[in-house]
């Protein structure tokens, strides 16, 4: 599987993060359709079909994770 630069998912995480932080998800349409893009676009970066997976796997990819990260350990 092709791995998105983790300058792009960090990009991503920081835009999702801040939608998030603003509330976009009750905003007007126009803040909801691009916390939807890019809620899709950290998907398909990493892989996954749900954003707690995607912002999982993203921060895991990024070069200043921990190595003792357990979040993508089956239980």
């Amino acid at each position: 599987m092709l791995m998105a630069h983790p300058a792009v998912l960090r990009g991503l995480i920081d835009q999702y993060e801040t939608l998030s932080a603003l509330h976009a998800e009750t905003s007007g349409p126009e803040a909801r359709r691009r916390m939807d893009d890019v809620s899709y676009t950290l998907c398909v970066s990493t892989g996954t079909r749900d954003i707690g997976a995607a912002l999982a796997v993203a921060r895991h990819q990024l070069p200043d994770a921990p190595t003792e990260d357990d979040t993508l350990v089956p239980l």
